[in-house]
């Protein structure tokens, strides 16, 4: 396929550049190098005025397939990412089976490779069954982008620094879900003032910063790459920020829902449930700043479908996890790129540039000869989220009923169109 799309506003060296863009057996090309032979017999699509980006990468998603795709297949996942702009996406571990070995990790990559319509990575688990009681077959899982139990912390130092040994041999990433199941003590939102307030049994901050300093030692000692996963207290980015200056190798991110929201904010409602959930305004405010000074790396969602029934039981009574493929980039270019928060192009190194480069998948940026991952978006485009029009399965998101700007009108992968806006079949 030879595709040619005029006059859009492309994302090219950290600023917008007016340009064609030439789609040709998987590569891109800006109008500085096409020529008229080249678009003799390219398919022509107008973008002008339209807004032209790397894809972007999602580290961070819950797929649910195998074993309860009446959460989310892996092909309604997929749909759902490029119809946010995403052209890769990694996929954690917790379904069932869990790909934790060779024979496991290949049952869930064969339904990805029958069934993904963008690009899809699959965690392996850093143990077996992420039940934290020895550390997986880390050795027989070379096909796992990385490897972590998200879902679960992995609760005891010393199966950390096996895996993290283990992991540093094989050139691979631990990415954690950091929490302290000793400091829960049932809690379900965070322990603060709502909490208090409504008379909600609270999760403490501790319980996921405790973790991560924890784990910053085990990989100052080892040199094995770690990635922290869904931050979401101040004392944390206090403490990546401190890692990263004493030398440490070591990533985090956090999603939209933490840096648009604080506790104050909640309703009696299981579209706000997530763990971690939801903390204070002063923990709102320096996740704000840990992604401006470059302590979080970058954003994922931590897209977790559950059906309508799951989420229908209030704070206390439903499952944990919000959708947010089809949200995060016109949420986040809305509260925090038009309000002069952040600057576009750190918004793009955080969605697409950043994660491709510390997991080395993709390219993350736009350039002549390059392969052509990107996104088309009509940043002029206001409109209310509604879910009901989602691609994914999963409904329930914070951000339903908000104004955003920026609408998500074509995705292609590797100079393949796999989304358009006028898709609907799911």
């Amino acid at each position: 396929m030879k595709l040619l799309l005029k006059g859009g506003k492309v994302f090219h060296d950290g600023g917008f550049v007016l340009s064609d863009v030439l789609i040709s057996e998987g590569k891109v090309f800006l109008s500085s190098t096409i020529t008229e032979s080249d678009t003799s017999d390219a398919d022509v699509i107008d973008i002008s005025n339209k807004y032209v980006f790397p894809g972007f990468t999602d580290v961070h998603i819950h797929l649910r397939e195998p074993g309860f795709s009446y959460k989310e297949t892996i092909r309604t996942g997929s749909l759902a990412a490029a119809a946010g702009g995403y052209t890769a996406v990694f996929a954690m571990p917790n379904v069932a089976p869990p790909p934790d070995s060779a024979e496991t990790l290949k049952t869930v990559t064969d339904i990805i490779d029958r069934d993904a319509v963008t690009g899809v990575y699959q965690y392996g688990c850093i143990t077996a069954g992420r039940r934290g009681e020895k550390v997986a077959p880390l050795e027989e899982m070379t096909d796992a982008v990385a490897f972590t139990d998200d879902g679960s912390g992995v609760q005891t130092d010393e199966i950390m620094l096996e895996a993290m040994e283990r992991a540093k041999k094989l050139g691979k990433i631990i990415a954690a879900h950091c929490e302290d199941n000793s400091l829960l003590n049932g809690g379900y939102i965070h322990d603060g003032e709502y909490a208090k307030a409504h008379g909600h049994r609270g999760i403490c901050s501790e319980s996921e910063w405790g973790p991560i300093q924890r784990d910053v030692e085990l990989a100052r000692r080892t040199g094995c790459p770690y990635h922290v996963c869904h931050v979401s207290a101040k004392e944390s980015v206090d403490i990546i920020r401190k890692a990263k200056a004493d030398g440490v190798d070591i990533t985090a991110e956090t999603a939209p829902h933490y840096l648009v929201f604080d506790d104050s904010m909640l309703e009696e409602d299981g579209r706000f449930k997530m763990n971690p959930p939801i903390r204070a305004a002063a923990d709102r405010e320096a996740l704000i700043e840990g992604i401006i000074d470059g302590t979080i790396d970058m954003i994922a969602t931590d897209h977790a479908p559950h059906s309508a029934e799951e989420k229908s039981r209030g704070l206390e009574g439903s499952a944990m996890g919000v959708v947010g493929l089809e949200t995060a980039f016109p949420v986040m270019y809305t509260y925090l790129v038009k309000t002069g928060k952040l600057t576009m192009a750190r918004l793009v190194e955080l969605m697409a540039t950043a994660p491709a480069e510390r997991f080395s998948v993709g390219e993350g940026i736009i350039r002549d000869g390059g392969t052509a991952d990107l996104c088309v978006y009509d940043l002029d485009r206001e409109y209310e989220i509604d879910p009901e029009t989602f691609m994914s399965k999963g409904r329930s998101t914070p951000f339903k009923g908000m104004r955003v700007n920026g609408k998500c009108i074509m995705t292609v992968k590797k100079g393949k169109v796999i989304w358009t806006e006028n898709l609907t079949e799911r």
